[in-house]
């Protein structure tokens, strides 16, 4: 059997903008001085989407009830609320990992048709990191790619989600499944919003703080070891410090590797293992961020498994991890509560990483460390990962 061959040769696809622009704001959050300053007929439509727990903050009543008109007769917003104002949409969808799913992507996607919604659009996501994939995952699926905007409202979305273009939705119980690079054009941080945090969300971003500290920031590393009362003060100059140290690091990242073919590999330290215990412990029972803490404490003692780094250093980082409240035990408490045995636990969570979409193979690729700022990127032996899943 003989074949002729000819091939077709192509640009790189457009990520949907050539830039983004970070803006960081003082003082009160005021989003119809962010979105409504400018002449109405000089606006593209906007498709705002943020979930029931944003719109209910007082700060953003005054935006909120825009959308609501003049019919004051349903004060309680709830998710599947849409609201026009001027050619704009305000779509409501429910609150948490459990409404990550590709049903509320496509509610998105519907509330831009139903108003007549064009390719010049901006899709502007409000909220922590599961807004702000959906909504940017939306808005790259939208008739092949329409504009986006983010206002992350979380210390992890500020710091991490909202930043590099990574965008999507769970499926099938397994952690960002379904997705695209589509960065947004512009990113408003209101570092206000972090006041209004539930305290597991605010713990939950400070993980990534950490994270990125390890990867690119030994100065913020000691503050961060030197002082875990900063969970207590949220106005406390550190965390404003922090907040831009990890925009600028992960900035500079994903300028040079978008798409994650080489050094962006490293913003996942701590991920592999956490995506896999978020995932079989049930989505949304571990927070993303304790999920990555408890996950930086593994690559720790496999790092130090493997010879990669001292036994001091692997503690060092527990230790740390430990005085912020997160779990550093092999066996997290919340997969006690699912199954019988370490061993079984073990064979779980090394069965969810093979499906991770990090993976290039049938083997696991993990982010380990020598030391701060000395980051590897590797392959490891089954026995290896199974041995540090149990106490």
């Amino acid at each position: 059997m003989t074949f002729e061959e000819k091939d077709i040769i192509y640009p790189p696809v457009h990520p949907g903008t050539d830039r983004t622009f970070i803006r960081f704001y003082d003082g009160e959050i005021d989003l119809n001085s962010i979105f409504y300053s400018a002449e109405k007929e000089t606006l593209p439509q906007r498709i705002f989407v943020t979930d029931t727990s944003v719109a209910g903050l007082s700060a953003m009543n005054s935006f909120v009830d825009f959308f609501r008109g003049e019919d004051f007769s349903h004060p309680k917003i709830e998710a599947g609320f849409v609201g026009k104002r001027g050619k704009d949409v305000l779509l409501i969808l429910g609150a948490g990992e459990p409404y990550k799913t590709i049903e509320s992507v496509l509610a998105i996607v519907k509330a831009a048709l139903d108003n007549n919604g064009q390719r010049s659009a901006v899709f502007v996501g409000i909220g922590g990191g599961v807004i702000t994939d959906m909504t940017a995952f939306a808005a790259s699926i939208f008739k092949r790619g329409a504009h986006c905007e983010l206002v992350p409202t979380t210390l992890l979305s500020m710091v991490d989600a909202a930043i590099g273009g990574k965008t999507g939705c769970d499926f099938d119980s397994y952690k960002n499944m379904i997705g695209s690079f589509f960065p947004a054009q512009k990113i408003h941080i209101c570092p206000s919003f972090i006041e209004s945090l539930p305290q597991h969300e605010y713990r939950s971003g400070m993980a990534e703080v950490v994270k990125t500290a390890l990867l690119y920031s030994p100065e913020l590393f000691e503050k961060l070891e030197k002082y875990p009362e900063i969970l207590k003060e949220r106005k406390n100059p550190l965390v404003g410090e922090a907040i831009r140290i990890c925009v600028n690091a992960k900035a500079k990242v994903v300028e040079q590797d978008l798409t994650e073919k080489n050094i962006r590999m490293q913003l996942n330290l701590g991920h592999t293992f956490g995506h896999a215990l978020e995932s079989m412990a049930g989505l949304g029972a571990v927070p993303h961020g304790d999920g990555v803490a408890w996950g930086m404490a593994r690559a720790a003692d496999l790092s130090q498994r493997l010879g990669l780094c001292t036994k001091e250093y692997a503690n060092r980082v527990k230790d740390c991890l430990a005085s912020f409240g997160w779990e550093t035990k092999a066996v997290h408490s919340e997969m006690k509560k699912k199954y019988d045995s370490d061993e079984e636990i073990a064979k779980i969570l090394l069965n969810a990483m093979k499906k991770d979409k990090k993976n290039s193979s049938d083997k696991v690729r993990f982010i380990l460390q020598a030391n701060v700022g000395e980051t590897v990127i590797t392959e490891v032996p089954e026995k290896d990962i199974l041995a540090v899943l149990k106490d």
